[in-house]
């Protein structure tokens, strides 16, 4: 993988990247050379520069293989890199890497936002302040579920998951957690400093997927923290929704097709499930016609959890890190295993 000691390495951003961060991405080394051109579309990028392109930091869409012929290194500027599934690019004998890690804080914040919201019946107490009149029965009308003492499970123990695992236990609950390869606990990606959990120490448990049924049954909140992989597909169907405990709650940050919307409005509507919290879609935006929209007991967010003015700064702070592991023909950090699907 290593580059010639003196040949320029040309870098191509086809993200609008702020002029501070491209001055950070130049300064790596003296051989860099960064071209940007913010566009999904790569026939308005020169044929001369896409030839010459060693590495493409991208966020939306990929060139074919022949457009690229030195390409050697895609950097997504996501963590999910579901968009780019089925691609022959990813079949290539070429490095992709994701931005795992640099959205951990404000999902792992967004998702105990959620929790205490619905554990303090927020929903339905902002609904009662709308009618401009003081509830009656206030006590048993809002009684609150503590996050402290309760159960919660995360499915999913990536860096999204660890660092809503160290939030939760801080505040007194018991984690559980799913994770795929418990062989491997320790989280090998990119971490900021402080946060997470980057040798799983804080589970009471962790389950194999195969297991997701038994845990959630013992959990009052479910936090969803998945890939999006044809495994993952509509996991959180109509058997694991079922399996919750009576009474327990949904929130979801990962991606739209890994829970089954049909069986958690049945639920919801049932009264098995105390409420939800969604962030993601099956389609989106959500329909107008989704009874969802008139439930009081749901948050619905426009798919923004991962939002945050520090994500730029976050996002090249990996970057530069690769750049610098590339640049000393080390390993990169969060690279894409196809067997995997992320």
């Amino acid at each position: 993988m290593k580059p010639m000691t003196d040949d320029p390495i040309n870098i191509l951003t086809t993200v609008s990247i702020p002029e501070t961060d491209v001055e950070r991405i130049r300064a790596v080394s003296p051989r860099i050379k960064l071209h940007v051109h913010p566009t999904r579309d790569f026939g308005v990028i020169p044929e001369e520069l896409l030839d010459s392109i060693e590495i493409l930091y991208t966020m939306y869409t990929l060139p074919e293989p022949d457009q690229v012929p030195s390409l050697r290194w895609i950097q997504a500027h996501t963590t999910g890199i579901d968009q780019f599934h089925g691609h022959s690019l990813l079949d290539a004998d070429i490095i992709l890497t994701t931005m795992s890690g640099s959205s951990a804080p404000q999902m792992a914040e967004f998702a105990l936002m959620c929790v205490l919201a619905l554990g303090h019946r927020l929903p339905q107490i902002m609904g009662s302040s709308a009618e401009e009149q003081w509830a009656e029965g206030r006590y048993s009308r809002f009684e609150p579920h503590e996050l402290f003492n309760s159960t919660v499970g995360i499915l999913g123990y990536g860096s999204i998951g660890r660092e809503v695992a160290r939030l939760f236990r801080t505040l007194g609950a018991t984690v559980l957690a799913t994770k795929r390869d418990l062989k491997k606990t320790a989280d090998e990606g990119y971490n900021l400093e402080g946060l997470g959990d980057p040798e799983a120490d804080l589970p009471d448990r962790l389950y194999p997927p195969e297991a997701t049924r038994s845990m959630v049954s013992l959990c009052d909140y479910v936090v969803i923290a998945l890939p999006l992989t044809s495994k993952t597909q509509g996991a959180v169907n109509a058997d694991v929704i079922k399996a919750m405990k009576p009474g327990s709650f949904i929130i979801d940050v990962s991606r739209g097709s890994i829970l089954d919307h049909g069986a958690l409005i049945e639920a919801l509507n049932s009264g098995h499930l105390a409420g939800a919290a969604l962030d993601v879609y099956p389609v989106e935006p959500l329909p107008e016609s989704s009874p969802l929209w008139d439930m009081k007991n749901v948050i619905l967010s426009p798919h923004l959890a991962g939002s945050t003015p520090q994500y730029f700064t976050r996002a090249i702070d990996l970057f530069t890190l690769n750049l610098d592991h590339y640049l000393a023909d080390r390993p990169l950090l969060n690279r894409y295993d196809p067997a995997q699907g992320y």
